[in-house]
């Protein structure tokens, strides 16, 4: 059995306030947990694959396809592949966000 912290992961990437940790990556699936700090966002960009985004805790904004829509604790938003996504953090806490990406990229 193999059991993940979700506090641990290897770091994926770090800038302006957002940190990117992989938990988990095997043939079919890819799973970063992303955390962004008041203020800070992961830019629009575009993935060769499905993702979805769980979001862990607190409250954000997510842009799919050029709509945005306020997430908050619970929320589950799919992204088709080669579909534009972001996420904006514009709370007073943290946003942490577990993305997963299939079949990894």
């Amino acid at each position: 059995m193999n059991i993940i912290n979700p506090e641990e992961g290897t770091l994926v990437y770090e800038m302006d306030g957002a940190v990117g940790k992989k938990l988990l990556s095997k043939t079919d699936v890819e799973v970063v947990r992303i955390e962004l700090d008041p203020g800070s966002s992961l830019p629009v960009h575009r993935t060769p694959v499905d993702v979805f985004f769980y979001i862990i805790e607190g409250s954000g904004e997510i842009e799919v396809g050029g709509e945005s829509k306020t997430v908050e604790k619970g929320s589950v938003v799919e992204s088709p592949k080669e579909i534009p996504h972001g996420l904006r953090n514009h709370s007073d806490g943290t946003l942490k966000v577990l993305v997963v990406k299939t079949p990894r990229p």
